[in-house]
């Protein structure tokens, strides 16, 4: 099951059915299942919170993913700072929907085993990404 929730800020606009269907159908691709996912949409000042209380860290991010799965059932808590969605949209020239896609798939990536911190995972994210937002305008 995929949720979508909100904390301090207003649901962004999409279609949630489609996109669950999406978020499956990737996590399928990796030979996985959805179990129990949260989306968080939240502000920068929220998230920055999260950031600092549950992992540490003094700066804000546009997503932390909490992983809960257990083996190929994928389940997590997904929180997205809207604010920094928008402000990254603008900055690369795309929609504030495609950035949104893009960050949400991010999380289920992560959930998948995808990491991002060394320059060569940074380069397969984007690539897997890039792969899942495809399938999304395919669709």
């Amino acid at each position: 099951m995929i949720s979508y929730n909100v904390d301090d800020v207003r649901m962004p606009k999409f279609a949630h059915r489609f996109v669950s269907n999406w978020i499956k159908s990737v996590a399928e691709g990796y030979g996985c299942q959805i179990g129990e996912i949260a989306y968080i949409f939240c502000s920068d000042p929220r998230i920055f919170e999260v950031n600092r209380q549950y992992l540490g860290h003094e700066y804000f991010t546009d997503i932390i993913t909490f992983d809960y799965s257990e083996e190929k059932k994928l389940s997590g808590d997904i929180f997205i700072s809207v604010d920094t969605v928008a402000s990254n949209a603008k900055e690369y020239g795309v929609t504030f929907e495609n950035e949104l896609m893009r960050v949400m798939i991010h999380g289920i990536l992560h959930l998948t085993g995808q990491g991002d911190k060394t320059d060569r995972e940074f380069r397969q994210m984007k690539k897997k990404e890039n792969e899942a937002l495809k399938l999304l305008t395919d669709k």
